[in-house]
């Protein structure tokens, strides 16, 4: 008899979570400075070849979801021995991609090189971890609610570690330079093996905290003849999954772009990179906040709905930046704060929506794909953070960036558009696909749990 769901489980679900991003959130938002600044690649070179990995996963991040839908239970659950499994190989990996010492070696040596190790990391260990993780949620508890606290606590962990990430390196690893402020390549190279270890630690607590109750019985188990034709041709007539994956896309170019300007707006645009690790202080405690209130409210007014309105609102706050254009790093620095809080409304509930496109799509298909459903979701979400970096290397490239040290006037400003404009058109464009298109609102969503209860129950 496993243990009742609780804190227990809850914690070790953020935990997973803070390890996935010790790794995912140092590559999401440094590795396009870290290779112009400190490796002299161009940025549209870097932003290519992230774009490129992201289509390497639409095959491997499907491989492994079928892996993890034809594996049998286990005595240690489905999903769980992939995290202890695969933790000391994704850590290593990640490690490899940020060896400042081969800083000097030609151009087209750092660009094979970060070609092979970003996709070793990314496309393949990263992948290998991730998507059992995520996939497991639905192993643990079969119930709505307690899906609802794993998606907020999984975003608490995510926020956590963006925190952690994003608040040490511009204190710790910036140095001035004809006056801006630049990337030592020999401190962020330690802070990256740092990162490596506080990940595997992470994971291992995760795998140690969390239980799996659900018995999902594998394709393999059922004897049942569903092939990856079969599965891939159920996902494109499946209009939640679909609309879900639309709506990843554009929430992902949205907040990478948010996310990955910061490191050219503030050392850049403001001069001041101290403002910039308040900025992830200011959103952890607003996650804090909206944590609190996000399983409440969501199941007062249903998930999607909340997420509606809190997508618009973060591209109103952005379109306020864009036009008012503060020259007061602090001002940037609360507005700035407005729109993580919106965003960390829909990031609180993001992945209890996909546990309901899991149930949808079994009454839909007559057969429960976790780990397929979610690998597809996954590799959505990848297609926007690889979108966002590759949109990102190019405008930057469009408005003349290329050099850290000789930055021009129109080049700041070019600067601050992006950083403004780009995740206001996403984000107004998210809350327009989840309203008009997700089919997945408040009363189906209700009606799919009771349907699914009878299922069980027969």
């Amino acid at each position: 008899m496993s243990k009742p769901f609780g804190l227990r489980d809850k914690i070790g679900y953020l935990m997973g979570d803070i390890g996935n991003d010790f790794t995912f959130v140092l590559s999401s938002t440094f590795l396009l400075k870290f290779y112009t600044d400190v490796m002299g690649v161009p940025a549209a070179v870097v932003g290519t070849i992230i774009m490129i990995s992201r289509f390497i996963d639409a095959f491997t991040d499907v491989a492994m979801g079928r892996i993890c839908d034809k594996s049998p239970t286990t005595k240690y659950g489905k999903f769980r021995p992939w995290i202890r499994r695969m933790c000391v190989p994704v850590a290593i990996a990640s490690f490899l991609i940020y060896q400042s010492s081969l800083a000097d070696m030609s151009v087209g040596f750092k660009i094979g090189y970060l070609f092979v190790t970003y996709i070793i990391w990314g496309s393949f260990l990263y992948t290998s971890i991730n998507i059992p993780y995520g996939s497991m949620a639905s192993a643990i508890s079969a119930d709505p609610g307690d899906r609802q606290s794993l998606s907020t606590y999984r975003s608490i962990g995510a926020t956590f570690a963006s925190v952690i990430v994003g608040a040490i390196i511009p204190v710790i690893a910036y140095e001035e330079r004809n006056g801006i402020m630049v990337l030592n390549g020999k401190i962020f190279t330690t802070i990256a093996g740092i990162f490596s270890i506080c990940a595997v630690i992470s994971y291992l607590i995760c795998y140690t905290l969390v239980t799996e109750r659900v018995h999902i019985t594998s394709n393999a188990e059922k004897k049942e003849d569903n092939n990856v034709i079969a599965m891939l041709r159920n996902a494109f007539t499946n209009k939640a999954l679909i609309s879900i994956i639309a709506a990843s896309i554009v929430m992902l170019l949205a907040q990478m772009t948010l996310q990955s300007m910061a490191n050219y707006v503030f050392p850049i645009y403001y001069g001041n990179t101290t403002a910039q690790s308040v900025s992830m202080v200011v959103m952890l405690a607003g996650s804090l906040l909206i944590a609190a209130i996000a399983k409440p409210i969501s199941l007062r007014f249903g998930k999607a709905e909340v997420a509606v309105v809190a997508s618009f609102v973060a591209a109103a706050v952005c379109l306020l930046l864009y036009v008012v254009r503060p020259q007061n790093v602090w001002v940037y620095v609360f507005l700035q704060g407005l729109c993580w809080m919106a965003l960390g409304v829909f990031s609180m509930i993001s992945w209890a929506l996909i546990t309901d496109v899991i149930d949808y799509s079994e009454i839909k298909n007559g057969i429960r794909e976790d780990g397929s459903v979610y690998a597809l979701y996954s590799f959505a979400r990848k297609l926007g953070q690889a979108g966002a970096a590759g949109l990102v290397g190019t405008l930057l490239t469009a408005i003349g960036y290329s050099d850290t040290t000789v930055v021009e006037a129109g080049v700041r400003e070019g600067i601050f558009n992006i950083s403004t404009l780009v995740p206001a058109i996403g984000f107004a464009l998210l809350g327009v696909i989840l309203w008009f298109w997700y089919p997945l609102h408040k009363r189906q969503v209700e009606e799919n749990v009771e349907k699914l209860k009878e299922k069980r129950n027969r």
